[in-house]
């Protein structure tokens, strides 16, 4: 060993990236899948440096990011941006981009060409869709021409109000089987995970055993495969309105603020900037400068 490396620290070990076959053997081997959302560049970043493995561009930015009242106003456009952004962030964690409203519902051919625009453009590994029905149908087209599909049942915020506005769902017999039926159809389609939204843990401890795929959960409860939080949500960004599932991990938001509110403070009291933030000019240059702007 060199002088100039001995005693130093070695750098981390570079994790391998997430596959589909990584996370098919998570929940064979009962290991919980970390998934989060992130929107762009920095917020991608940390997820890397988090260690989580999943990583979901969701159309909540149309919220958290863009300033919509709902996820149903954003544009393919917005979400390849988002997507994108992302993208240059990550290294690790599989990257699965939230195809939104209208992007997919048409036809099978809207549907694949929207998951290839996902792929190409925006560099992601799998797409997300919502709802059983012809959803399953839209998923089972999108696999067949070579693209991986997170399924998304339960409460499916792009169609919240025909749903009775984001409440729980399945929370009686009748319309859990509904929710199970949408998810084994997910599965049968090809889709290699499946999101339970806001529903009863008792229906999620029954039908998770039943499903091959893994299954994550959000207002789900314990008994899934893992489990997904908002990002500006679990950290504090977020100013709007919070699920009841939602467990804050940090208050970012108000640490933004205090120190927002603290640059204020000090440059209208002339307290920044202060030497050490300037540039100078040596003393004869700066004598010239005074010379040349003396000159008529």
């Amino acid at each position: 060993m060199s002088a100039g490396t001995r005693g130093a620290t070695a750098p981390p070990a570079k994790r391998p990236a997430v596959t589909l076959s990584k996370l098919a053997e998570k929940k064979a081997l009962g290991e919980p899948i970390v998934m989060v959302t992130a929107y762009d560049y920095p917020s991608a970043q940390v997820a890397e440096a988090a260690g989580v493995d999943v990583v979901l561009v969701g159309d909540s930015g149309a919220m958290t990011v863009l300033g919509y009242p709902s996820t149903v106003p954003v544009s393919l456009e917005e979400m390849l941006m988002l997507a994108a952004a992302a993208r240059r962030g990550l290294t690790t964690p599989l990257l699965v981009g939230d195809m939104p409203f209208g992007s997919y519902e048409v036809s099978d051919e809207q549907a694949v060409a929207s998951a290839q625009r996902f792929v190409k453009e925006a560099g992601c590994d799998a797409v997300k869709l919502e709802r059983g029905g012809s959803s399953a149908d839209r998923a089972r087209a999108i696999v067949r021409a070579g693209i991986p599909v997170m399924g998304h049942v339960g409460l499916t915020p792009q169609t919240a109000t025909a749903l009775g506005g984001y409440r729980s769902q399945g929370r009686t017999a009748e319309r859990a089987l509904e929710v199970t039926r949408d998810a084994l159809a997910l599965e049968e389609a090809g889709c290699f995970a499946i999101v339970f939204e806001a529903v009863p843990s008792e229906l999620t401890e029954s039908v998770v055993p039943r499903l091959e795929v893994p299954v994550i959960g959000i207002g789900a409860g314990p008994h899934t495969d893992g489990q997904v939080l908002v990002f500006h949500d679990l950290l504090g960004i977020y100013d709007g309105h919070a699920a009841r599932f939602v467990k804050r991990y940090a208050e970012v938001r108000r640490a933004m603020i205090d120190g927002v509110s603290a640059f204020a403070d000090d440059v209208r009291e002339r307290r920044y900037p202060e030497p050490d933030h300037g540039y100078t000019m040596a003393p004869d240059e700066a004598a010239r400068l005074r010379t040349l702007l003396a000159d008529p």
